[in-house]
C-alpha cells in the first residue's frame, strides 16, 4: 500500500480536485483506492456525494482507539472507497496533541488497511501544524501542487526548509503544476524556473480549467463527466508521471 499525501501550505492550489481526480484514475485502472478526507472543509467528501456516517466520528476515531474501517464508506466508483471529514476536523491538531507520539497517529490507524488498498490519497488541509508532521509520517509521498505565482512557488520553499530543518528528507517530495495559464508569461517564467531548480517537478501541467471547475456542480471526479477533454488527459498524464517516480523511488 502506497500513501500519497497531497498537500501544500498554501490554499487554492488545486489540492481537493487533484486528489479527486488521480484517485478516481487510479480506481479506474484497477487498484483498490482510498481517499481519506482530513480537510474540515469537506471538500473531496462534497465531491463524492458522501456525508460521514456519525458527525464528529472521525474525529472520535484519533481521540479513542476506533477501528479506521469502520468509517470507510463505498463511493460510485468501482475499487474507490472514501473516509470522510467534517466541520470537527478543524480541531484534529488538539486532539493529536492530547496523544502520545501525536505524529504517528495516521500512520498506527492506516497500517491495518495495508491489505485492503493499493493507495490511499490524503487531501490534506492548507497549513503546517502537528496534523502535517502526522502526514509527513504517515506519508511515501507528498504530492505538491504549485501554482507557477511567486506566493505558491514561496510555500514549496518553506515546505522545504521545514523538511530539512526537521530531517524529513528521506520523504519524497513531487512538486506538480496546477491551474496553469500557458497564456501567461510568468506562468511560463516560473514554470522553468521549477524545473531547473527543483529535481523532483513532474513536467505534466494542469491547466486552469472552467471543466475541473465544474466538479463542483458535478459533484464526482472530473474523468466521470469529461473522459476526453484536455485537463481529463492532462490528470492522466500526470497519474502516469507519479506511477513512474514512484516506481524509481521504491
Amino acid at each position: 500500500m502506497k500513501v500519497l499525501a497531497v498537500y501544500s501550505i498554501k490554499g487554492g492550489v488545486g489540492k481537493t480536485s487533484s486528489a479527486v481526480n488521480l484517485a478516481f484514475i487510479a480506481a479506474r485502472a484497477g487498484y483498490r483506492t482510498l481517499v481519506w478526507d482530513l480537510d474540515p472543509q469537506a471538500a473531496s467528501s462534497y465531491y463524492f456525494r458522501i456525508k460521514p456516517k456519525h458527525k464528529g466520528s472521525s474525529k472520535q476515531l484519533i481521540a479513542g482507539d476506533g477501528e479506521l474501517e469502520n468509517l470507510i464508506k463505498a463511493t460510485d466508483f468501482e475499487n474507490l472507497d472514501l473516509l470522510p471529514s467534517d466541520f470537527a476536523f478543524r480541531n484534529l491538531d488538539l486532539l493529536l496533541d492530547s496523544k502520545k507520539k501525536p505524529t504517528r497517529q495516521l500512520k498506527k490507524h492506516l497500517k491495518p488497511l495495508a491489505e485492503s488498498y493499493d493507495f490511499v490519497f490524503l487531501d490534506c488541509p492548507p497549513n503546517i501544524s502537528l496534523l502535517s508532521e502526522a502526514i509527513f509520517a504517515a506519508a511515501d509521498v507528498l504530492l505538491s501542487p504549485v501554482i507557477p505565482t511567486t506566493l505558491s512557488l514561496r510555500t514549496l520553499e518553506q515546505l522545504q526548509a521545514f523538511m530539512t530543518a526537521h530531517e524529513l528528507e528521506k520523504l519524497t517530495v513531487l512538486p506538480f503544476f496546477s491551474m496553469v495559464d500557458r497564456r501567461k508569461k510568468m506562468h511560463k517564467d516560473m514554470m522553468r524556473h521549477l524545473l531547473d531548480t527543483v529535481p523532483n517537478t513532474l513536467t505534466t501541467v494542469i491547466p486552469y480549467s472552467s471543466e475541473i471547475e465544474r466538479m463542483g456542480l458535478e459533484r464526482k471526479p472530473l474523468g466521470a463527466y469529461s473522459k476526453t477533454g484536455p485537463s481529463a488527459m492532462a490528470y492522466n498524464e500526470l497519474w502516469q508521471e507519479i506511477l513512474a517516480r514512484i516506481s524509481i523511488s521504491g
